[in-house]
């Protein structure tokens, strides 16, 4: 049982996503969208390296610490297995109905029809509601999780810095790769880029992320003594980095628009925050690791999906309401699931 008190990490990590969230959604609303964009690049390039160079100094890498990466793979082939058959699920059944339904009514259409109606034909035309760009924003999902903004201030107020290198681990080599590869691939499958414009290279995109280049600097840097002035100071940035994060997240927040498709969007939320955590989860401790390295790794699995999505979909023309509609909802869930995942796992 939990207990509900101002020293519990639970209750110190609610009040934290909570607030600076908050905070975040009123900022957004009150200041110029462009502040966002600021921020967003100035986390990126400037917060979230330094971040991953300080925390990587306190963090324990011994183990089999290369299982958080392949696990991160395995998560979303996982996800994106059930989630490909929930779509098949849908699509043969609306095939079924078509075909027990749609006969009849389309020849006593054609029959009722006038002469005087040429465009009666195009609205007796079949239209699916899991059409490719649905598909893609499906599946987009449960490949992009917020491991970054969100996934290292939950992981570290419920893991510790001592086992933060295998949240980072999990998104540097795993989740962050698999958006660049997986991610775009998808968005190229089931999309289309508007115009003439240019589908973005996946290779110079990844080498553009300062985030991959901290991760070797970092453990380098292990082995290099610091100034105690220079340590504590890249310490006090990291921490503000991970408050910074949630309070970009809130103003993202207050930028989403339309939320429609709620049903289609719980289901896909349901397969990435539930059950592809429980499965992978369960089944790592067939091989061993229990305890805090496969909490943080859970954590990462049940987060929501990233807000990257939003930009994939925006730039390949995929459902950008469904999209729009997991993100909102998928915040909103993290708070229910976070105390189901240290009943289970911790």
């Amino acid at each position: 049982m939990f207990t509900l008190s101002l020293e519990n990490p639970l209750v110190m990590l609610y009040a934290r996503l909570i607030g600076w969230t908050l905070l975040g959604y009123i900022l957004g609303k009150l200041l110029p969208k462009s502040f966002t964009t600021y921020l967003g690049k100035a986390l990126l390039f400037v917060g979230v390296p330094i971040s991953i160079v300080s925390f990587l100094r306190q963090a324990d890498l011994s183990g089999w610490i290369v299982i958080a990466p392949a696990t991160a793979w395995v998560a979303i082939l996982v996800g994106a297995g059930l989630a490909w058959i929930w779509i098949d699920l849908g699509l043969s059944d609306e095939r079924f109905s078509k075909l027990s339904k749609g006969i009849t009514a389309r020849e006593k259409a054609i029959e009722n029809r006038s002469a005087s109606d040429p465009a009666s034909d195009t609205a007796l035309e079949y239209k699916s509601s899991w059409s490719g760009a649905t598909q893609g924003s499906f599946l987009l999902a449960m490949t992009l999780g917020n491991t970054a903004f969100m996934g290292y201030p939950v992981s570290l107020a419920l893991v510790g810095p001592q086992y933060f290198a295998w949240s980072l681990f999990y998104d540097l080599i795993g989740s962050t790769i698999a958006a660049y590869s997986v991610g775009i691939a998808l968005a190229s499958r089931f999309g289309s880029v508007s115009g003439g414009q240019k589908k973005p290279n996946p290779f110079v995109s990844m080498a553009k992320t300062p985030a991959l280049w901290s991760l070797p600097i970092g453990v380098g840097m292990r082995f290099i003594p610091l100034p105690t002035v220079i340590s504590a100071g890249m310490n006090t940035i990291a921490w503000t980095t991970v408050t910074l994060s949630l309070v970009m997240i809130g103003m993202q927040l207050s930028q989403l628009k339309t939320l429609r498709n709620v049903k289609t969007a719980l289901t896909c939320l349901s397969i990435k925050m539930l059950l592809t955590p429980l499965v992978v989860g369960t089944g790592l401790m067939f091989f061993g690791v229990t305890g805090e390295p496969r909490m943080a790794m859970v954590l990462q699995m049940a987060m929501p999906p990233a807000f990257s999505t939003l930009v994939i979909a925006q730039a390949y023309n995929l459902d950008r309401d469904l999209t729009v509609t997991t993100l909102a909802f998928g915040v909103v869930l993290l708070l229910f699931t976070i105390p189901i995942w240290l009943w289970l796992f911790s």
